[in-house]
């Protein structure tokens, strides 16, 4: 028989065994777990994503263009892709993502330093910076529609940085790093109404505003020099769009899912409302027509992918081709304004349609959430707007006082290819 002493000490020492193991068992639970599902479900839409730039845009934007610039655009959009990936890693996640600053996330987290055992929710962070990334990447971009056939090459890549350190990151961090208007209007921009398309259409404006239209515009320009193209890029687009908002959800779940059947469903409104807009006004409807018409559904649904259902998704697809088909024809057509490849009319007016009717559209009737205020969206709206236009204005100007914006006229008639680049196309 043990003793009185003995007895009690075996007690303490289960005692002890057992707070020992609900410790152990409290510290795992409240620990970070990373998913593996969700890691590589974000792995993969990092893919797309990237995909959607190279070659998606490329081609999307090589096609819309005159055959002796087509290899211009293409050297530009992989450049800004190169020069986009260094900017983010040596200071762009930081001021995004780095701090808990209401303008800024500062720069402890500078050249990526975040370490392999470091944790966003429930992935790595570096495969939630990678992924961040490849937004900062296409974002820019984006904008090099708007220039194309006339710009120099060395201003575009010194823009490119800037904008990304002085926009971009900035109104990203506001959103979705935690900042001003996460914390003051609880913005809600679920893949990038405002950060991507809104930044991108309102600067692609004021950069064709500086820079003038091109010679003979709008009278003695010629088609697209290969639609066809123009329709491949588009599709890439497309599928590396579910990349784009189905990753946004930043987990392998139904809310995924949900953000990639509605971001079609947009698209393919979009797509038929274009195609029939067209058809009513020429008896024609086109190729590029089409295609614009889906990239215009996709932009309209970027914001409000994580928040509608399908009924709503079909009638922000509706909305996003009616208004941006409208949009074209105003900017382009009636006001005569050179934004070559529509980003604006495309991509700023679609950014900031599904922005503003984000909080109708998704409500629970439509299967949505029910998330979004409106007069929160619309503040936010124009805070970012009105600091895009500063900002851009202000690096534009800079950069057009000092080494210029636009090539010279035997360039821009002899054609980028090989005025600047030395190279043509087609032999």
């Amino acid at each position: 028989m043990l003793s009185k002493s003995t007895r009690i000490g075996r007690t303490a020492a289960l005692c002890a065994s057992l707070c020992f193991a609900a410790s152990s068992a409290l510290a795992q639970d409240t620990a970070p777990t990373i998913s593996s599902g969700d890691t590589a479900w974000v792995m993969t839409a990092t893919a797309l994503v990237l995909f959607m730039t190279l070659p998606g845009l490329a081609l999307f934007y090589g096609g819309l263009v005159r055959a002796k610039n087509y290899l211009s655009v293409l050297m530009k959009i992989i450049a800004i892709a190169a020069l986009a990936s260094l900017v983010w890693i040596i200071a762009g996640y930081s001021i995004a993502f780095g701090g808990e600053g209401l303008w800024w996330g500062g720069l402890s987290k500078a050249f990526s330093n975040v370490g392999t055992d470091s944790v966003a929710g429930t992935i790595p962070e570096n495969v939630f910076l990678a992924f961040q990334m490849t937004f900062a990447i296409i974002t820019p971009a984006l904008i090099v529609g708007a220039f194309v056939e006339r710009v120099k090459f060395l201003p575009v890549m010194i823009f490119t940085a800037l904008w990304i350190l002085c926009v971009y990151a900035p109104v990203a961090h506001w959103i979705w790093g935690g900042g001003y208007l996460a914390q003051t209007f609880n913005t809600v921009d679920f893949a990038g109404g405002l950060v991507v398309h809104a930044t991108a259409g309102v600067s692609a404006l004021i950069y064709v505003a500086l820079l003038g239209p091109r010679k003979g515009f709008p009278n003695e320009l010629s088609v697209p020099h290969r639609p066809g193209m123009v329709m491949i890029g588009a599709s890439m687009l497309w599928v590396g769009w579910f990349g784009f908002n189905g990753g946004s959800q930043l987990a392998a779940d139904g809310g995924a899912g949900m953000a990639i059947l509605v971001t079609h469903v947009a698209a393919s409104t979009a797509t038929l409302v274009w195609i029939g807009l067209e058809a009513m006004q020429s008896r024609k409807p086109t190729l590029v027509g089409a295609a614009t018409g889906t990239i215009a559904g996709l932009a309209t649904v970027t914001p409000a992918a994580g928040v509608l259902g399908p009924g709503g998704a079909i009638l922000m697809g509706f909305a996003g081709g009616l208004i941006c088909y409208g949009a074209v024809n105003l900017v382009r057509v009636r006001l005569k304004f050179d934004d070559s490849l529509d980003v604006f009319a495309v991509h700023g007016v679609g950014g900031i349609l599904g922005i503003l009717l984000l909080p109708v559209l998704s409500a629970t009737v439509l299967g949505g959430t029910g998330e979004g205020v409106f007069t929160d969206q619309l503040m936010s709206l124009l805070i970012v707007v009105g600091w895009t236009v500063i900002a851009t204005t202000a690096i534009l100007l800079l950069l057009k006082v000092t080494i210029g914006l636009r090539v010279t006229e035997e360039q821009e008639y002899e054609g980028l290819d090989t005025s600047l680049h030395g190279e043509s196309a087609y032999n």
